[in-house]
């Protein structure tokens, strides 16, 4: 337990784990008065030159007190981080508030100086930067909205890490000293600036797994068999480019070598001379500890444990899990696992296979990563084995990288998908997940990813409502229709089976995308083109007439009729169907034509061809090359053996080429003149403040009550919270009577609607709790006495009376924030379509323009908004309008955890939102918005 500076309580949630510039890792923590000695000792290590930058002269050793000083802090007004790896500072930030003389402060003044020293052999790693920062997020949190740092000229390393942060800053030059002031609050810049860093270390980090110049396996066995062993013999019958160790503390000491792999033996890691890079490690759970330490000790980058043992097994695994990443970090390593399946390199300069498949897999376009070594093996087994048009396409279709993460305690996919990003020899991304731990950071590496290259997605632990036992991940209330929401929204491919994330690869790896949905099929079976054809409308694309070429159709007819359809304006995309036909003819004849017509060079853009056969095996191994390697340049067609998967895969196409072609020309989140963001923020921090237990408008009328930590907001509270920004709710006044009942119609004008308000009765229409259309007082009160007979008490009901809106579709619109994944704005129809059958659709908040359209449209029933069967649109517009001011307010007011909008009438000319609640809350912390961190453990 570290002990308090002063007297302000130690802020543990300051302490974080960063990923620095070159990979590697560190703690960033506030310091306290137990580092006085970890101070001197970093100060000693400090270059004269970097002790005359930070303090502007000769300065050779730190006084008891300047030691004092600078570890005795009250973490409001004076800070000071460090920066650890091991248990040994690498580098101090540090903040002391100012007044406007520069003089030392306390709050409320908002300014402070802020100063750093980084040892001279961690500079260039990127550690200012990641401290600068934290220390901006820790001052932010504290009232401090603005740094000034006092820089000597000559000093360009420090000068470049405040000019390059991104934030807004001015600059001066006086009495020989650069002084440099820049604004805290983070801006488009400051935030790409930090992303863009995050992204390159995280991919750094990964880079170092996957191709390290050394190995070491440590917990080889001295007999053939075992984890390790196998291990070792995988990476040599890899054919891997760097050096190989076996370690054992069993070796017997005169030991030099393991035969017959011939590779050096060591009983402990020490034992090696040179440097290694990535250590293998297949030891007892128990036994990992020390095996970290050895091997932190001795420099190594990353860690791969496949041993198991560990939060997959119970709470005391769960512990044991904890410890082995918070240990590794502190050395500065990265992990793999633990109860890992391992990792691979295909890549000629590397050839990696530190995993437990007995083979290298072909190289080629495809990036895997799993979550499951079960898994990992079945997809890495399926495509070695599935010559027919699947893994044999090398150079197209085969791995290029393979990361199965176990337990995935410390790299997770949001690692490899900031690898995967810019990496060239990827093409496109396949994940089997069981767990998302950071929906929200996933999610937007996935949508930068997905613009790029396709990220196809298989989501296992679907319906469990929770990760799997190893995954030690933040829980999320989002119902897996609406990840998918998400997910289809970040331009991620989410496909349900991991045979459908083989098909739908292969075919993005071989195939370009498609310009549309318009599909051509020809083959040599009617039948089997009519499947392909009823395949297509399945998937709503748009199929051609099947062109049966019949069974007499020989290589060259294929060739023809594919080459006339690639030809062809009004089709996108192929399929060519095929079935055993009678005479001459073989599958070698049939994949060249095939492949020529594919490959020749048309009058517009490439298209995209599949092959669908039946029993011709031989037609697949052809179409992939397996029958003699074709010659250079030679385009590959991906064959499937059912009509329904081929399609499948290129539909998953043609909807990702449409997203990428929308995602080009990203909309906007528009600016309406009427919104009053102080007014609603003013009334927002009222109605959050106590007051006695309860908390209200302020005027003593329509309080809402506090449940839990938050506050269900009145009728009136939430009415005015929407007016603020531009939607307006219709008037219902309460009608605890029939004579109220009566003066309410008359305030608000006859037709009008009475209906209860009681949570059990809301929006239940089936109960006919509801009377709509009371032209006048008789019917208003016959209708009362109706309601009261049948429903209940009028106190039970708490009716209210409410003008008729304009006839329309009844919508419902909805914004939840979720504490992994953020604010998701939700639209459907309301009642039964959406409540039964779930036809929602969801989408992260802020959403643009573009995004508004696509909720409405995307719900299976939005035909009903469109005139379905003669009936009049809907104006649609204004429904866009409302999604768009919701998500304005939910994003701009985070304390806004619940809106909901029901029912909303929209109407052939506007809309009528007849019922609106909210509730409010402290907001979530926003981690996507403060310094970057890896996972807490």
């Amino acid at each position: 337990m570290r002990s308090p500076s002063d007297h302000h309580a130690y802020p543990t949630h300051w302490e974080a784990d960063v990923v620095l510039r070159d990979g590697g890792t560190a703690q960033i923590r506030p310091i306290t008065t137990d580092d006085a000695q970890r101070l001197v000792s970093f100060y000693e290590r400090v270059s004269d030159e970097s002790k005359y930058y930070r303090f502007f002269a000769p300065y050779p050793r730190l006084s008891d007190r300047d030691v004092h000083r600078f570890t005795h802090h009250d973490y409001v007004d004076r800070v000071g981080l460090a920066a650890i790896v091991g248990d040994e500072f690498i580098a101090t930030v540090r903040y002391d508030r100012i007044d406007g003389r520069g003089m030392p402060a306390a709050a409320p003044a908002d300014e402070a100086e802020v100063a750093f020293l980084v040892q001279d052999a961690h500079q260039g790693r990127g550690v200012a930067s990641a401290l600068l920062e934290h220390i901006g997020a820790v001052a932010r949190e504290r009232g401090i909205r603005r740094f000034a740092a006092e820089v000597l000229p000559a000093n360009n390393k420090m000068i470049k890490v405040f000019t390059d942060a991104g934030y807004t800053q001015k600059r001066s030059f006086e009495d020989g000293v650069v002084r440099l002031e820049f604004d805290l609050e983070p801006t488009d810049r400051s935030l790409a600036v930090m992303r863009a860093r995050e992204q390159r270390a995280e991919a750094r980090s990964v880079q170092r797994l996957l191709s390290p110049g050394s190995v070491a396996v440590i917990g080889t066995s001295r007999t053939p068999g075992g984890v390790g062993r196998t291990v070792l013999r995988n990476l040599l019958d890899a054919g891997f480019t760097g050096r190989v160790h076996a370690v054992n503390h069993a070796f017997p000491d005169d030991m030099a070598r393991l035969e017959p792999e011939g590779v050096p033996a060591h009983r402990s890691l020490r034992a090696i001379e040179e440097p290694v890079d990535l250590a293998v490690v297949a030891v007892p759970a128990e036994r990992v500890p020390a095996v970290v330490a050895e091997c932190g000790d001795h420099g190594v980058q990353g860690l791969v444990v496949l041993s198991a043992g560990y939060a997959e097994s119970g709470g005391e695994g769960r512990d044991r899990q904890r410890d082995l990443v918070r240990q590794a970090r502190s050395y500065g390593m990265r992990v793999i696992g633990p109860n890992a399946f391992g990792v691979i390199n295909t890549a000629d300069g590397v050839r990696l296979n530190a995993s437990l498949s007995p083979q290298l897999p072909n190289p080629g376009r495809l990036g895997l990563f799993t979550q499951s070594g079960a898994i990992g093996i079945a997809l890495l087994s399926g495509l070695n084995r599935r010559g027919a048009g699947l893994a044999s396409l090398a150079g197209i279709a085969g791995i290029s990288t393979f990361v199965s993460a176990g337990n995935r305690a410390d790299v997770s996919g949001n690692d490899l998908l900031q690898y995967w990003y810019d990496d060239p020899l990827t093409d496109v991304v396949l994940m089997y997940l069981e767990s998302i731990g950071n929906p929200r950071k996933f999610t937007r590496l996935a949508r930068r990813t997905a613009a790029v290259k396709p990220v196809v997605v298989v989501k296992g632990a679907r319906h469990t409502g929770s990760a799997p036992t190893g995954h030690a991940v933040p829980t999320t209330r989002i119902p897996d229709a609406t990840v998918s929401d998400l997910l289809r929204q970040a331009g991620v491919i989410r496909v349900d089976t991991v045979t459908e994330l083989a098909d739908t690869g292969v075919l993005l790896a071989s195939q370009p995308l498609p310009a549309g949905p318009r599909v051509a099929i020809l083959g040599n079976s009617e039948s089997l083109g009519l499947i392909t054809y009823d395949a297509c409308l399945t998937e709503e694309l748009r199929p051609l007439p099947p062109r049966d070429l019949t069974t007499d159709a020989t290589p060259d007819d294929f060739r023809r009729a594919l080459t006339e359809a690639l030809a062809d304006d009004t089709c996108d995309a192929v399929v060519v169907t095929a079935i055993p036909w009678v005479g001459d003819g073989s599958a070698q004849a049939l994949a060249a034509a095939v492949r020529e017509a594919a490959q020749a060079p048309g009058p517009g853009p490439a298209k995209p061809v599949a092959v669908v056969h039946l029993e011709i095996q031989e037609l697949a191994q052809a179409l992939a090359g397996t029958g003699g390697e074709p010659a250079p340049g030679t385009r590959r067609i991906p064959a499937y053996p059912a009509a329904e998967r081929a399609v499948r895969a290129l539909a998953e196409a043609v909807r990702y080429a449409r997203w990428r072609e929308e995602a080009a020309e990203p909309g906007r989140v528009p600016e309406y003149d009427d919104i009053d963001e102080a007014g609603a923020a003013a009334d927002i921090q009222v109605l959050l403040a106590p007051a006695d237990g309860r908390v209200g408008d302020g005027t003593g009328a329509g309080t809402g009550e506090g449940t839990g930590p938050g506050v269900e907001l009145s009728a009136a509270d939430t009415q005015r919270l929407l007016a603020r920004y531009g939607v307006s709710v219709l008037p219902a006044l309460p009608a605890p009577d029939p004579d109220a009942a009566v003066r309410a119609a008359e305030r608000l004008g006859f037709p009008v609607a009475l209906k209860p308000t009681a949570s059990h009765l809301r929006h239940r229409a089936d109960l006919g709790g509801v009377r709509l259309e009371l032209g006048g007082e008789a019917e208003l009160r016959r209708a009362y006495a109706e309601l009261t007979d049948y429903l209940g008490r009028p106190e039970e009901l708490g009716l209210v009376v409410q003008r008729m809106a304009p006839r329309g579709v009844d919508t419902v619109v909805r914004a939840a924030i979720d504490p992994a994944a953020g604010a998701v704005l939700s639209f459907g129809l309301a009642g039964a379509p959406s409540e039964l059958l779930g036809d929602t659709a969801h989408g992260l908040v802020p959403v643009t323009g573009q995004d508004a359209a696509e909720l409405i449209r995307s719900i299976r029933t939005a035909p009903l908004l469109f005139g379905w069967r003669g009936s009049k649109p809907v104006d649609t517009a204004a429904l866009e309008e409302l999604l768009l001011r919701v998500s304005r307010l939910v994003d701009d007011h985070p304390e806004m955890v619940a809106v909901d909008l029901e029912p909303v009438v929209v109407a052939q000319q506007g809309l009528s939102v007849l019922g609106a609640s909210a509730r409010l809350a402290p907001p979530p912390p926003r981690t996507d918005l403060g310094p970057r961190h890896m996972p807490a453990y």
